[in-house]
């Protein structure tokens, strides 16, 4: 099941996400100081092409540094990265299949404006009680 909504999430969606998270990634590294904002980028992209089975946790570690990158990422990029895939959800929503691929669009945008701080891993990796808000 996992694989099929991943396949349909590509085809109406999936695809375009990721790709203005790679446009973002490449502006971000073109300037030396803000490639840890491009890697971020990429980590996203990779996520916004293939989400079902995966999950956003919290990173033990993060510190001020996490932070900071957020507030600057969520100006910079954040706030029009969720507008993307806000529009895109709407989209999805229209019909019945698409409903589930809207609500996981939506479930992105915490990570889409504070992805520092956070590490994407594999369903099944966790348990059902890790961070069951963050699990698409």
């Amino acid at each position: 099941m996992r694989t099929l909504l991943n396949l349909i999430w590509l085809l109406f969606g999936g695809l375009w996400l990721a790709l203005g998270y790679v446009l973002a990634g490449i502006v971000a590294c073109i300037l030396i100081i803000t490639i840890p904002f491009g890697i971020a980028s990429f980590r996203m992209a990779g996520y916004a092409l293939w989400p079902f089975g995966r999950s956003v946790v919290d990173k033990p570690g993060a510190g001020v540094g996490s932070g900071l990158g957020n507030v600057i990422w969520f100006v910079i990029a954040g706030i029009w990265l969720a507008i993307g895939h806000v529009t895109t959800a709407v989209a999805q929503a229209i019909t019945i299949i698409g409903i589930p691929l809207a609500i996981a669009n939506l479930k992105m945008i915490p990570v889409t404006c504070f992805p520092f701080g956070k590490e994407i891993v594999d369903n099944r990796l966790l348990s059902p009680t890790v961070h069951p808000r963050y699990t698409i």
